[in-house]
């Protein structure tokens, strides 16, 4: 499947398999050409870094009917005031206090997923290691059963697609992402009635629990934020630790570098964040007439920030598709900006950080097997769906 120009509202074709392979060279020549491109759909599309971190700063752009279809994670679709109490709500879930506690019990997950791979051969990076490992993480904090987790996983899997615009959908993927979403709403339903009925120290206990001013979840809202944090909590992070394991194993004398010295994790990890991000692209809805990067924007219209692109604008990040662990400059986008900042963001960082240490020293041989991996077919989020490495 491939679109023409005038089919595609961006200005270029993200279903081109040329595109999956590097959609990087695609977003420097609109950056240069055609950084605002508004399309006769009536959306527009950023790629400069200045213009995209504005926008997701700009109260005046929110959410609304638009871009995706689904509303299978209807929390990333709230304006305030909702927004501000759902987030409020979940946001005690992820404070410094709660990631710090985790560090030990993720440690103790990188180690057991990379003992039975250092005995050489050849494996499946993300079946082996990038995949399980934020399965066992996001399962473990809300609190489902280890014999569920390979339930759970398939189920993300699946209703990442209600984050991608569904247009770019075929219709079986259209139905099985619905009948995922199902399935883990009749799962859930049944774990949050036990929770009530029997506290436990978990997340999802909190959220039952949780309560801001007289407000608490009802179940619907429960049940959405449950699967935003599936998806955001496991896919994202999934493709951090796969983009970052590939980009590391392309660029050797960086990963030596991680590997001479673990303590450059924190760093490492923002600039591969940077140099392929898991989250490509976010869309907002103008909420009334605005002006963005200088253009008049009627309200309904759409802006899309191709976040890949900013990350990558000279502007931004001197010598951007340069790999550089020890880069200090410029702000990143990956995560987004402003009210719908990231809350998972320092989970996914300490993930990301302990995995790729992890990788880097406990598999002193490390290398790829397959030069040019598979990408999974996925817009908005980017990941490759297999790495073949030798250890």
């Amino acid at each position: 499947m491939t679109l023409t120009v005038d089919e595609t509202p961006f200005g270029f074709d993200p279903l081109n398999p040329g595109f999956r392979a590097d959609p990087y060279s695609v977003y420097r020549r609109q950056r240069e050409t055609d950084p605002v491109h508004h399309s006769p759909m009536g959306i527009w599309t950023l790629t400069r870094h200045a213009d995209c971190e504005a926008a997701l700063r700009d109260q005046k752009l929110g959410h609304g009917d638009g871009i995706n279809g689904s509303d299978h994670l209807s929390f990333l679709t709230l304006n305030p005031p909702d927004h501000t109490r759902l987030r409020g709500l979940v946001s005690r879930a992820f404070t410094p206090k709660v990631i710090r506690e985790l560090r030990p019990r993720i440690e103790q997950r990188v180690t057991e997923l990379l003992v039975p791979l250092r005995d050489g051969g050849e494996f499946d990076l993300i079946s082996g290691f990038a995949y399980p490992l934020p399965v066992m993480v996001i399962s473990e904090l809300i609190g489902v059963p280890v014999e569920d987790q390979s339930r759970f996983s398939g189920w993300s899997e699946e209703m990442a697609r209600g984050i991608d615009p569904d247009f770019l959908q075929t219709p079986d993927q259209l139905v099985r992402r619905d009948q995922a979403k199902l399935e883990f709403d009749n799962y859930f339903r049944e774990l949050i009635a036990a929770r009530r009925g029997r506290p436990a120290d978990d997340l999802l206990t909190g959220l039952v629990a949780a309560e801001q001013d007289g407000d608490k979840l009802d179940e619907q809202e429960l049940l959405d934020i449950l699967a935003l944090l599936l998806v955001a909590g496991h896919e994202t992070t999934v493709n951090l630790i796969g983009n970052g394991a590939l980009a590391l194993l392309r660029n050797p004398s960086q990963l030596q570098l991680l590997r001479d010295d673990p303590s450059l994790a924190p760093s490492a990890t923002e600039e591969l964040l940077r140099y392929d991000s898991p989250v490509q692209f976010v869309s907002r809805v103008a909420l009334a007439d605005t002006t963005v990067a200088g253009h008049p924007v009627a309200a309904g219209e759409i802006v899309s920030m191709i976040l890949g692109a900013a990350n990558r604008d000279p502007a931004a990040f001197p010598a951007p598709d340069r790999l550089d662990l020890t880069r200090q400059s410029g702000r990143l986008v990956s995560f987004g900006q402003g009210i719908h900042f990231c809350l998972g963001a320092p989970l996914a960082r300490l993930e990301g950080q302990l995995a790729l240490a992890g990788l880097a020293t406990a598999l002193p041989a490390l290398e790829l097997v397959d030069e040019q991996p598979a990408y999974r077919d996925h817009f908005i989020l980017r990941g490759v769906s297999a790495l073949h490495v030798r250890a």
